[in-house]
């Protein structure tokens, strides 16, 4: 990925790097479920900002406590409206109750590089079968074996663990077991927008990292995006082997120009 593919990335909201919100939290799904619950979907950043520090509507018990925990919020999922991740996770977000553990863990998956390194790992494992910690810690410390003491591998690990289960991915406090999760359309369509963000179309969007962490068939994720098509909340055809995904009114004009000329920077790089 050249320089110019990941700028326009990180404007639409993908993160990259070696560090993420892992090294210090989960995916807090109540937090941000009930930071959601006290805010419009179209609240700005300085109004979340306001809610939970000045506010405390997540019932913190010091001032440094909402600090920290707004800054580990905007670390997972951006909470500004400029960035097209964020604020299509935010306009999905009520429609299915029963999506938004998925949504949530989406959107980290997207910003946190140390919870994207687990993904093969969980889903490489049959329902029923244990995750280990060490096999979390294992793949973080693959790359660079003294990059993390023994006690942060054990810290990282555990709070990626944690989000799988919050997710619904896994399920156990100690021991942790592999389960299948419901995937809803709105997870579909969030995977398909997050795959059209990095240039996909067609048939490729159904085989994109974003997709593959729903861990769901082929066939099952294409009537998912068919419902969701009738419903109106995007426009997928599928006709004679050809899909064609089209999204309804998801990006602003000029984030479509970026759109543009990142398609321009993936034709050079293929």
């Amino acid at each position: 990925m050249d320089d110019t593919t990941q700028k326009i990335l990180i404007k639409f909201g993908f993160k990259f790097g070696r560090n993420g919100a892992h090294s210090s939290r989960t995916i807090m799904l109540k937090e941000i479920q009930a930071l959601f619950s006290s805010t419009q979907a179209t609240a700005t950043i300085e109004q979340y900002q306001s809610e939970v520090i000045e506010y405390n509507c997540l019932n913190k018990s010091t001032a440094n406590t909402r600090k920290l925990t707004f800054r580990h919020l905007k670390d997972l999922y951006a909470l500004d409206d400029a960035q097209p991740l964020f604020r299509v996770l935010r306009q999905l977000w009520e429609i299915e109750p029963d999506a938004q553990a998925i949504l949530a863990l989406q959107l980290a998956y997207a910003r946190d590089p140390l919870f994207r390194m687990s993904s093969d790992c969980i889903l490489s494992h049959k329902p029923g079968e244990q995750i280990h910690r060490e096999e979390i810690e294992e793949i973080l410390k693959k790359d660079d074996p003294e990059r993390f003491s023994p006690a942060s591998l054990k810290s990282f690990a555990q709070n990626i663990n944690s989000s799988w289960t919050q997710a619904g991915f896994l399920k156990g406090k100690g021991r942790k077991i592999r389960q299948i999760p419901t995937i809803s359309a709105i997870n579909v369509i969030f995977a398909l927008f997050q795959g059209h963000l990095h240039g996909l179309s067609g048939e490729r969007l159904f085989n994109s990292p974003w997709m593959k962490i729903l861990n769901t068939p082929v066939a099952r994720l294409q009537e998912l995006a068919s419902a969701a098509s009738y419903r109106g909340l995007i426009d997928y055809k599928q006709s004679g082997g050809v899909i064609d995904v089209r999204f309804n009114d998801f990006l602003k004009p000029d984030e479509q120009l970026l759109l543009q000329e990142l398609h321009q920077e993936v034709s050079k790089e293929t």
